[in-house]
């Protein structure tokens, strides 16, 4: 049962909790007078189940050494939280257990949180509920995860002054968010901090559908790792590249049935690798060496191969996956999605703008997100979209210091200026009053208190 609300409880609180509610991981830390980065905490957004049926929740999966067979469960699907009873269960763990870092009594605490765009007006409900109802957090505000990086220094990305540190945290007039993550990638224009809704557009393909796309690639072409999910998600951030050219990349690795193609693929080291498989018993972790073409004949012929310290390794000889997974990032008909690349989606998204606001959306584009850190992906990206954008426009595109931790970096930068806190945070007293239809309708900016 809801406690009963009381005066004091419209008064918002000193501390504030600001939860960026990825699909991979939940970035969370208190926001404040001056936040950094060593402020917000990564703690993965799943439950795990050993062979064993041991099931671990949240921080705990970071102690885990053996990730053999481990089986996953994410309350977030295609970026929407879908499975409340999982979420609680690593909220819990989180915020209301004594020991942990982000410890906190919800009834004297604010909470920022985040959220996907174009969420339905149900899942908002039941966040809401949640929220107020079950965790009886004091004050609430729900944003858009792209719109909390209007309020970073943006011109500082762009070589620019900084803005002095006694100024407050004010929301970038016009701003062009390209957030790549887990579930999907989406453009999120801003104007004011507040986003376009009718000009945002949402490309299906992320990191859990590279780390798919590698399974079965691996699984074909190698060993069977379609249970393995942890370790072709290591394997995808240490080996995987965007390639500037993947038809002449993909040419040049092509094992072709001539003496002459044979050769040249083994001797192209600049694409080709040997990735090692990790060894948990060992504790060792999977890592990306030179191709070594007579090692690799060696294997071939007795299985497996000892290192010069003795341990035997089984390695895998790595071509086209590395470029061809990322590639879906930029051509997804690659696996037959009927969907516009990355550059192409944001030129769709400025088609859905007034004309007068082209220009300034071009010059200010900010990349946050984990697929940004792929090596070469904010290079083929600029490359793309100056192709595609009007010639007489400046294009500008940056990637955010973290891009991992910017959204929260820039909810905490809003938290920490409390005139901005008040006029967006919703108290449990006003809840209780107006219902949850209200309340959807003042995050929306569809009515005013």
């Amino acid at each position: 049962m809801p406690r009963r609300s009381t005066a004091h409880e419209k008064t918002l609180p000193n501390k504030t909790l600001v939860v960026d509610n990825g699909a991979y991981t939940i970035k969370a830390g208190f926001s404040s007078s001056s936040p950094g980065l060593g402020d917000c905490h990564a703690i993965p957004n799943c439950l795990a189940r050993e062979r064993d049926r041991k099931v671990w929740v949240g921080s705990e999966i970071e102690t885990i050494r053996d990730f053999g067979e481990v089986a996953f469960w994410r309350p977030v699907e295609k970026g929407y939280v879908v499975n409340w009873e999982a979420e609680k269960a690593i909220w819990d763990s989180t915020f209301l257990t004594p020991k942990s870092k982000l410890h906190c009594d919800p009834h004297d605490t604010n909470l920022i949180l985040t959220e996907a765009p174009n969420t339905t007006a149900a899942l908002q409900t039941n966040c809401d509920q949640v929220v107020f109802e079950e965790y009886e957090f004091a004050s609430y505000s729900r944003h858009i995860g792209p719109s909390l990086n209007a309020y970073h220094d943006i011109q500082t990305l762009f070589g620019e002054p900084p803005r002095g540190s006694h100024l407050p945290a004010v929301a970038a007039e016009c701003l062009l968010v390209i957030d790549s993550g887990f579930s999907h990638s989406t453009v999120t224009p801003l104007y004011k901090g507040r986003p376009i809704q009718q000009a945002i557009r949402r490309l299906d393909v992320g990191g859990k559908l590279l780390t798919n796309y590698l399974k079965e690639l691996l699984s074909i072409r190698h060993y069977n790792l379609i249970n393995e999910e942890q370790l072709v998600n290591e394997a995808k951030e240490k080996i995987c590249f965007v390639s500037n050219s993947s038809r002449q990349d993909l040419e040049r690795t092509w094992k072709g049935a001539s003496k002459k193609g044979r050769e040249a693929q083994k001797n192209d080291t600049d694409i080709v690798v040997d990735y090692v498989l990790p060894d948990y018993n060992a504790g060792i972790h999977g890592y990306m060496r030179p191709h070594d073409p007579s090692l690799a004949a060696k294997v071939k012929k007795i299985g497996a191969m000892a290192n010069p310290g003795g341990v035997v390794e089984d390695f895998m000889t790595l071509g086209n996956e590395r470029f061809a997974v990322p590639e879906l990032l930029f051509n997804p008909m690659d696996v037959g999605m009927k969907e516009a690349g990355l550059p192409e989606t944001v030129l769709q998204s400025l088609a859905g703008l007034p004309q007068g606001l082209w220009a300034a959306m071009l010059a200010n584009i900010v990349v946050v997100g984990g697929n940004c850190l792929i090596d070469g992906f904010m290079e083929r990206l600029e490359t793309e979209i100056r192709q595609l954008a009007p010639t007489e426009w400046v294009v500008r595109i940056a990637k955010a210091t973290d891009p991992i931790k910017a959204t929260w970096l820039g909810g905490a930068y809003m938290a920490a200026d409390p005139a901005v806190l008040k006029a967006t945070q919703v108290t449990r007293h006003e809840y209780l009053e107006q219902g949850s239809a209200w309340l959807s309708r003042v995050f929306a900016g569809t009515t005013t208190r």
